[in-house]
């Protein structure tokens, strides 16, 4: 009997499903929120653990191994996109050989041995190029690292971006699977979990750009790098403390192999003449080899035949034009970590007659927004919305992405004009070191609408791909949103170099080396245009898209 679309006897199928009943009933209970001090414990230790290693991993390279910015920004761009870019090989070695919960695993031991080796470069001096002044760093005359040191150092981000491919794509799609969503109250607990995994990576977030770089500038990096490894450790006790209540689900094969599978089948049975309802027993449709919670119903879209793999390949179709949009949508998060800290250089960054922010520092009031506006978002918002829409969520997913959307394009309009006038004033007003008269919190509105854009965009797509690609698939769905990140950041650097380029040959460049002779508001306004066209882009594709409609295997 072929697997592509072959037919096969009642009985069998019969058969199946008894079988499948029976592994079912024998399955332990998911124990919902009782397993999440130990799933998200891990998570938001393995994320205070990478995010303070590398919130001031820049100053690191430049003071201690005497790289210039260029070189500097060079290897952490390259590690960067290797980061991103593991997840995807990360989540195809869950889904189709080892389980989430061993690539967790992997990934964590990974992790921990990439922190303990660059805690090492910190610790032994023979690790590192010898000590040098700030004046010989500025003129070039300090002596930079050898081959074994910086073959070392390359080792350790190597170790790190293994665990990044391990534990990011499963993480989520493993604290799912412990919900029962066959039930109303597993079904809320999982769409609170979202808005939760963002609050504490917020609040993580602000420990690491605070009090661990803190620590980092003026202490020692090796406490600075010494106190993440620990939490990492602790991390990998906390994850292996619940294995006795944990859901584990099994790998099922190659999914990529499974889709090629597909295609194949529609090519050899291009010329079938296909009946407008299905007739039982004419499409092979096996029972379930694994003891899934649910299924993807069958739909019209796409028709080739009713199998499981067939409904997995229109799924990822349905998905990608969503997914495409997405990566346009984050250019707008992708300028705050950039121009918004040289606007913040040029404005007066005293806060009261005694404090003074450091300029890299102006994005926690991101995250401070964030921290106060999803729990209440969560927690009072959404339950207003379902007594109204009589929806679960409050809104559909699309519609949490779209706002996140509408957030970003007016993110970008109000960056535009509060720059006119920073720029107006610096030059009007400024003096010789070109720094306007405004405090730096004129930035504050700018910072604040980006917050509200995360909020919707990336937990809403964070939700979406979990829920919208079957559970053997959640861990590839998972990493699109780390493909995201990698490709708005070459968007973002294409859009850059481009605008830059083109401004500079009719004289008038929008991004010059001085901020003040620049036209960095028409730079937002460009990105604000693009949002836009990128939203309605996004409108077509979303009133194109079918929700997976799912069933209770009995």
């Amino acid at each position: 009997m072929s697997g592509t679309c072959s037919s096969f006897s009642p009985s069998e199928e019969e058969i199946g499903a008894a079988d499948l009943q029976d592994t079912n009933t024998n399955q332990r209970k998911p124990a919902g929120w009782k397993a999440m001090p130990f799933v998200l414990g891990n998570e938001t230790f393995e994320r205070l653990a990478s995010f303070g290693l590398m919130a001031n991993f820049m100053v690191y390279l430049q003071s201690e191994y005497h790289m210039n910015q260029v070189k500097a920004a060079t290897l952490l761009n390259t590690w960067s996109a290797a980061s991103n870019f593991a997840p995807v090989i990360g989540a195809y070695v869950s889904d189709a050989f080892i389980g989430k919960f061993w690539t967790i695993a992997f990934g964590s031991f990974s992790s921990l041995l990439g922190m303990i080796i660059m805690t090492v470069t910190a610790l032994l001096p023979q690790l590192r190029p010898p000590p040098c002044s700030h004046e010989g760093q500025l003129h070039g005359q300090c002596v930079g690292q050898n081959k074994a040191q910086l073959g070392i150092l390359i080792a350790s981000l190597c170790w790190l971006s293994i665990g990044t491919g391990g534990i990011r794509p499963c993480s989520i799609p493993f604290s799912v699977d412990q919900f029962d969503l066959t039930t109303e109250e597993g079904r809320k607990g999982n769409n609170s979990f979202y808005n939760l995994y963002y609050t504490t990576q917020t609040i993580v977030l602000l420990i690491t750009q605070t009090v661990v770089v803190y620590i980092q500038n003026v202490i020692s990096w090796a406490l600075g790098f010494g106190i993440p490894t620990l939490c990492m450790l602790f991390a990998i006790v906390l994850f292996f403390v619940g294995t006795k209540v944990y859901i584990y689900i099994k790998p099922e094969g190659s999914v990529f192999a499974a889709v090629a599978q597909v295609f194949v089948a529609a090519y050899k049975k291009r010329q079938l003449n296909l009946p407008v309802d299905e007739v039982d027993g004419q499409f092979y449709n096996p029972p379930f080899s694994r003891s899934l919670l649910l299924e993807l119903h069958p739909t019209r879209q796409y028709r080739l035949c009713s199998v499981q793999q067939v409904e997995d390949v229109k799924c990822l179709i349905n998905i990608i034009p969503i997914w495409l949009t997405s990566v346009l949508g984050f250019l707008a998060m992708n300028q705050q970590g950039t121009f918004t800290v040289a606007q913040a250089l040029k404005m007066d960054l005293h806060f009261g007659p005694s404090i003074k922010i450091p300029a890299g520092s102006v994005g926690v009031i991101t995250l401070i927004a964030i921290a106060i506006w999803l729990p209440f978002y969560d927690g009072v918002v959404v339950a207003a919305l379902e007594e109204v829409t009589k929806q679960e969520g409050g809104i559909t997913l699309l519609q949490r992405i779209g706002i996140g959307n509408l957030f970003s394009i007016l993110t970008m309009l109000v960056s535009g004009f509060i720059e006119t006038e920073r720029r107006l004033s610096a030059l009007s007003h400024g003096g010789t070191d070109g720094i306007a008269p405004m405090t730096v919190m004129w930035l504050t509105p700018q910072l604040i609408l980006i917050g509200f854009s995360e909020i919707f965009s990336i937990v809403g797509l964070i939700e979406f791909y979990n829920k919208q690609f079957p559970e053997h698939m959640r861990s590839i769905g998972n990493s699109l949103i780390y493909l995201t990140f990698s490709f708005a950041s070459y968007a973002s650097s294409t859009v850059i170099s481009v605008v830059h380029d083109v401004s500079a040959r009719h004289g008038s460049n929008w991004l010059s080396n001085d901020i003040n002779t620049s036209k960095l508001d028409y730079f937002y306004f460009l990105i604000a245009g693009i949002s836009s066209l990128n939203f309605l882009f996004f409108l077509f594709c979303a009133r194109r898209y079918h929700y997976r409609s799912s069933v209770k295997l009995m």
